[in-house]
């Protein structure tokens, strides 16, 4: 019986169509290739991947564990089994790294429970990067994942983190359906004050990438169309 137990990878993947060698390191190269096991969010473009990255690999060989909105929460302890029996488990997120803003936490979570080590992998992440890239507080800030949908509640939990904000002196980073960022930089330079600052980070590592800070008041003079595109919305008011 095999005592020692394997590695969770942390796998990140890239934010668009662009080849993976202009954002990925070697590392990770290395490890999904010598991987065969896998926790994903869907088997095909998880798949197409890893392909990408390991052209050679065989694909019938793999063995893929779908983590998504459908899983079962009693599935999860039979996802890390192969790691209690010496094998590598790569964790694989759609976009970016696994556990931001992501269902590889629970994994993530799982793995420490069961004393199985955990190797975060270098890679893109859009949340971090277009703070990086906003100009603003990067001494503190916080993630607030989606707004809410309703009208009214929207608008009230945008007062709130721009409150939040100049309290605290605090960067207030949240997302959007992507469908749906157009009316949400609407919304923010409708309900924020006029000097409240609003980055907006579309397409992140792509050649169609879009990063901007300016001032609600400029927003409404200088919309940009974001129908579809991946953003990030960042707020500040100091």
């Amino acid at each position: 019986m095999n005592t020692t137990k394997g590695i969770l990878y942390l796998i990140p993947t890239t934010l668009g169509d662009n080849d993976p060698v202009e954002v990925l390191p070697a590392s990770v190269n290395n490890v999904i290739n010598t991987t065969d096991t896998f926790i994903v969010e869907n088997d095909k473009t998880a798949r197409r991947f890893i392909k990408r990255i390991a052209p050679d690999k065989s694909q019938p060989a793999l063995k893929m564990f779908l983590l998504n909105k459908f899983t079962d929460e009693k599935d999860l302890p039979s996802f890390l089994e192969p790691c209690l029996n010496g094998i590598d488990v790569g964790l694989l997120s759609e976009a970016g790294c696994p556990g931001v803003a992501d269902p590889g936490a629970d994994i993530v979570s799982l793995a420490h429970q069961k004393n199985i080590k955990v190797v975060p992998l270098v890679g893109p992440s859009s949340i971090l990067m277009a703070m990086m890239s906003s100009g603003m507080n990067g001494q503190r800030f916080a993630f607030n994942g989606y707004l809410p949908i309703d009208k009214g509640e929207r608008k009230t939990e945008i007062k709130r983190l721009e409150r939040l904000s100049f309290e605290f002196n605090q960067s207030q980073i949240f997302i959007e359906t992507p469908y749906r960022n157009n009316k949400m930089l609407e919304d923010l330079h409708n309900y924020l004050e006029q000097n409240t600052k609003i980055c907006v980070a579309c397409d992140i590592t792509l050649p169609t990438e879009f990063i901007k800070t300016q001032t609600a008041a400029q927003w409404k003079k200088n919309m940009v169309d974001l129908h579809k595109r991946p953003t990030i919305f960042i707020i500040h008011k100091s």
